[in-house]
Formats: structure tokens, sequence, C-alpha cells
């Protein structure tokens, strides 16, 4: 017991050593992605290859490893691209770490680790990028309508800068916003999934195609009681193939 105390003493030395600290912030960056990933990407790939895919349990428990695999990798690669980047923008600036180093940074390991490559447009890229990307269109609206140093559309986030307010609106109308700016938004996002679902289906993601048609296009098709009960097989839709992954 001693020597291992006195082993995990040691180690502590080490990592709370200020002259190592930069390495050991890209190593906890790259384990932080990976555990991330995994914990997000394992119970959704889970689940949704069990109920949606077919296979044997061998071939479904592959692409469930292969799924948490990309996720939780492509997670930890980018998160070493993304501070590598930044360590190395801010040295180059004389410890300065300026606004553009993270869009530049972002920049870098967003096409190095989700824009290239033979894995670039695989559906869990794809659902990682979509996912930031409405991230980012939500933040963007915020970013316009609030004010400077107002940071009450987003209290407790990180920064608390506020917006830019680009818009001039009063505080009644910025009340106005906040009220109704979710609903509006959450309406016409359905309005329009749907929409594209029923008349253009092979304009959507594949995962969000199949699962749409498991909810709404199966609803109409049974052919005894056990298919009412229980339905797999996906129907073709309108200018698809009956298999949509």
């Amino acid at each position: 017991m001693d020597n291992i105390k006195a082993l995990q003493q040691q180690v502590e030395r080490i990592i709370l050593d200020p002259r190592f600290h930069d390495p050991f912030v890209l190593l906890k960056a790259v384990r932080n992605g990976l555990v991330y990933g995994t914990k997000v990407r394992f119970p959704h790939a889970f689940v949704m290859v069990l109920l949606f895919r077919s296979g044997t349990l061998r071939e479904k428990l592959w692409l469930i490893f292969k799924a948490t695999r990309q996720h939780a990798t492509n997670l930890a690669k980018f998160a070493l691209l993304y501070k590598s980047s930044m360590l190395a923008l801010k040295n180059v600036n004389g410890g300065k770490e300026e606004s553009v180093h993270t869009f530049l940074a972002g920049l870098f390991g967003g096409y190095w680790v989700f824009g290239h490559g033979r894995s670039a447009n695989s559906s869990v890229n794809q659902q990682i990028v979509i996912y930031v990307f409405a991230r980012v269109v939500l933040a963007t609206a915020k970013f316009a309508v609030q004010p400077p140093g107002d940071n009450s559309l987003v209290a407790g986030s990180y920064g608390g800068r506020g917006g830019k307010g680009l818009l001039g609106l009063s505080e009644q109308q910025l009340e106005a916003v906040r009220r109704n700016s979710w609903p509006v938004f959450a309406s016409l996002s359905w309005a329009s999934v749907m929409w594209l679902f029923r008349y253009y289906p092979e304009t959507l993601q594949p995962s969000l195609r199949s699962s749409m048609t498991y909810i709404f296009a199966n609803s109409e098709h049974w052919s005894d009681l056990r298919t009412f009960v229980y339905t797999y097989s996906q129907p073709a839709l309108p200018g698809m193939p009956a298999k949509l992954d």
C-alpha cells in the first residue's frame, strides 16, 4: 500500500507540474473525447440497431461497436487537433489568445476529422455535424437578438458577454422574442421535415428517414394481426427503394 501511495504522489507531482501542463491538456482532451463519445453513442446505437436493423446478433453487435468507435475516436481526434491548434496559435502570438484562434482551430479540426477522408459522409459524422449546426443556428439567433452584456437568454452559461443586439430590440420586444421564438422554431422545424419526408424523402439523412418511415409510413400498412401489432418491415416510399439504409 505504501508503494502504491508513493507512486500516486509521484504521478500527481508530474501532472501538477506547470512545465507539463500543455501536454497533459492534450492527453485529457483526447481522454474526454473518447469517454463522452462512448457515453453518447453506445446507448443510442444499441437501441437503434437492435430495433431497426436486420441481421444476426453478432452483426448487430459489430454495428454497435463500429458506430461507438467512430463517434468516440472522432471526438477525441477533434479535441486533439483543436487544443493543439489553440496552443500553437497562442504560442505564435506571444502567449496571448485571440478570438479568431478558436475559429481557426475549429476550422482546422472540423475539416480533417469531419470534412475529409473516406468516412467524412458517414451517418455518424453527419449526425454529429448536423447536431452542431442546429445548435449554431440557435446560438446565432440569440447572438443577433441579445444586447451586449445581457446574458439573460442563456443564464448561467460560460462567458457572459451577451450578444450583438443587431436588431436593436426594445426590452418589450426582446421579451416577446424570448416567449415566442422556441414555439415558432419547433413548429417550423417539424412542418419542414414532415413536408420533406412526404414529398422528398431521399433528401433526408438516412437514419432520420428510417425512423420517420417506421413511425409514419408503417402505420398505414398491415396484413394480419401480427403485422398490425408488430411491424418491422419498411414499405417503399415514393421514389425510394424499400430498404432505406
